[in-house]
């Protein structure tokens, strides 16, 4: 008769399944320790283009400014010199139609800011000044409404944004307990808990979980687990688990925030700026030569007018317009022909 073996599975399952939980747990902290590599170097990019944005704007403005400031001047005076010929000099219909019209044109060309001649002109403002506010009402309900929509969209796809915040909120508060000032007696701790405190809460203002949890890395203040417990390391898993998911919704919302910023017009300032410099070429200082050069320009109109307002020149002289204005004129019907040539091209190669 065959003799009967004991079995034994009980001994077996527990260590196979604590294996497991250790690797789990391997693997989701490798992956919490690269989301916070990750988040402190994407945080780092935007902080320092935010300020390459800062410091660049700031440099255009203080060396800009003044040419702005002249600019504005004679956009004034050329106005109220045209003012002065329209109203105060003895002219033909004709030859008044033509000093309009070469009024407008300045205007037109953006060579000065916009400014109604007469009372049509005025009423034609108004007309689209309407025409422009019910457009403006319509995007803003348009936009409010896509607002809604996203907003909805948000809460149905991404219901846990509720859980990232108490997640973040109980880690702020395990923290705060731990280093509130008010905890500790010697002015010494009292002084450093209040250093950690202010960063604890300006982590906790911008929900940067990653930032409070580096704190409390930093501080040796992690969980303590028993690494034979089941129920210790299960929980631990979990708890990670939901720290990562809002670690790369962190990073996502990090990497939009970067991509929202080089978007902007200050944003592609700053890209201009690099793609110049590595062609050796000064940005800033650039730009200054083209606002000084259109500066020059615009004071020679200005000039140009004044001369036939003190009738140094005569009608025929003033309408056929300052030198300056005739090539810049020229100088735009070649870029138009150009550009009408190259979609031209491109209908051609379309079809």
């Amino acid at each position: 008769m065959a003799r009967k073996t004991k079995t034994t599975s009980s001994t077996t399952v527990t260590p196979l399944a604590l294996s497991d939980l250790h690797l789990q747990l391997d693997g989701l902290e490798k992956e919490h320790q690269s989301l916070l590599k990750q988040i402190k170097k994407k945080r780092t990019e935007l902080n320092n283009f935010v300020e390459k944005m800062r410091s660049l704007a700031t440099e255009v403005f203080h060396k800009v400014s003044p040419n702005m400031k002249t600019m504005a001047e004679l956009d004034a005076e050329i106005h109220t010199l045209f003012a002065e010929i329209l109203t105060a000099r003895k002219l033909g219909k004709q030859t008044q139609r033509n000093i309009e019209s070469l009024y407008r044109s300045l205007q037109m060309a953006e060579i000065i800011s916009y400014k109604p001649i007469d009372k049509d002109d005025e009423d034609n403002d108004e007309e689209l000044d309407e025409l422009f506010e019910e457009h403006e009402d319509q995007e803003n309900h348009q936009r409010r409404r896509q607002f809604w929509e996203a907003q909805q969209d948000s809460e149905s796809t991404h219901g846990g944004r509720a859980d990232d915040s108490k997640k973040v909120r109980q880690t702020f508060l395990r923290l705060a307990e731990i280093f509130h000032p008010d905890k500790v007696k010697d002015n010494e701790t009292q002084m450093s808990h209040t250093e950690i405190m202010k960063e604890i809460n300006k982590a906790y203002q911008e929900g940067d979980l990653a930032r409070l949890l580096e704190i409390e890395r930093q501080h040796e203040l992690g969980e303590i687990i028993d690494n034979n417990s089941e129920d210790d390391l299960t929980r631990r898993c979990k708890n990670i688990e939901q720290q990562n998911q809002i670690l790369k919704n962190q990073y996502d919302k990090l990497k939009q925030e970067l991509k929202s910023a080089k978007n902007t017009p200050e944003g592609s300032m700053v890209a201009n700026y690099k793609k110049a410099a590595k062609q050796g070429i000064d940005a800033v200082e650039l730009m200054l030569e083209t606002i000084q050069s259109q500066t020059k320009i615009v004071a020679e109109i200005r000039d140009f007018v004044k001369d036939f307002k003190d009738k140094k020149i005569t009608i025929k002289e003033f309408l056929a317009g300052p030198e300056s204005l005739r090539s810049m004129q020229q100088d735009m019907m070649e870029e138009l022909m150009e550009k009408m040539m190259e979609e031209f091209g491109d209908m051609m190669n379309f079809n």
